[in-house]
C-alpha cells in the first residue's frame, strides 16, 4: 500500500494531481483544501496518501495534512459515505470545522456540505463524535493529530489501509515502536506490528 508520496508536481487541479515520482506519474484525487496548500506545478509536492483498492480500481487520495487523511478514513467508515463524497466533504469544510461539527453534533452545518443530506449527517455524529480523539487539543476544533514520527506514521496508515480499526493499529505500532532497533525502518516495523495486532 502506498502511505506516503514524496515528487514533482506534473499537473495539478482543485481535484486531482500527478506527481512524478522516479520517471513514474503517480494520480492522486485531493480536496480544495490541499490544492490550495500545493505549491506550482514543477515544485516538490509531499503527500500522506490513502490507497483505496477495488475490485475494479486502485485508487490514491492525497492529503497535504495528515488529519485531513485520518478524517478521510474515519469518514469512510460510515455506511453510505465512500472515497468520493469523503473527498467532496473535505472540500467544503475545513479539517477544524468539521471536527468541531461532529463534537458538538451540528447537523445544520454539516447539511450544507454537497452530498451531506440529514439522515447522512445524523450518521456521521452518531458514529464520529466519540471517535475523534487525537484529532483535537484541548480546544474543540484545534486539530493536532498524534504523530509517532513519520515511519511509524506510515505503518500506521498501512494497517488502516489493510482494515484495522485505527485504535488497533495505533497501540500496536507504539508497542512495536518501543523497540529502538525497528522504529526506524519501515518494513522491520511493519512486521513487528502486524505481530502484535494478531
Amino acid at each position: 500500500m502506498i502511505a506516503h508520496i514524496r515528487g514533482k508536481l506534473l499537473y495539478k487541479i482543485p481535484n486531482y494531481v500527478v506527481i512524478d515520482c522516479g520517471g513514474v506519474g503517480y494520480e492522486l484525487n485531493i480536496s480544495v483544501s490541499t490544492y490550495t496548500e500545493l505549491r506550482d506545478v514543477g515544485a516538490e509536492a509531499v503527500l500522506h496518501v490513502h490507497t483505496h483498492v477495488r475490485e475494479d480500481a486502485l485508487q490514491l487520495y492525497g492529503f497535504f495534512e495528515v488529519t485531513e487523511k485520518l478524517l478521510f478514513e474515519k469518514l469512510l467508515t460510515i455506511s453510505g459515505i465512500g472515497p468520493k463524497l469523503a473527498i467532496t466533504v473535505l472540500s467544503g469544510i475545513s479539517a477544524e470545522r468539521l471536527v468541531g461539527a461532529i463534537r458538538g453534533g451540528d447537523h445544520a452545518t454539516l447539511t450544507k456540505i454537497p452530498g451531506i443530506g440529514k439522515k447522512t449527517a445524523e450518521r456521521v455524529v452518531l458514529e464520529l463524535k466519540d471517535k475523534l480523539d487525537g484529532l483535537a487539543a484541548g480546544t474543540p476544533g484545534v486539530v493536532a493529530p498524534v504523530s509517532l514520527g513519520a515511519v511509524a506514521d506510515d505503518v500506521l496508515s498501512a494497517l488502516v489501509n489493510l482494515g484495522y480499526p485505527r485504535a488497533v493499529a495505533l497501540k500496536a505500532v507504539e508497542s512495536a515502536a518501543k523497540d529502538a532497533g525497528v522504529a526506524g525502518d519501515f518494513e522491520r516495523l511493519f512486521r513487528a506490528s502486524m505481530s502484535a495486532v494478531r
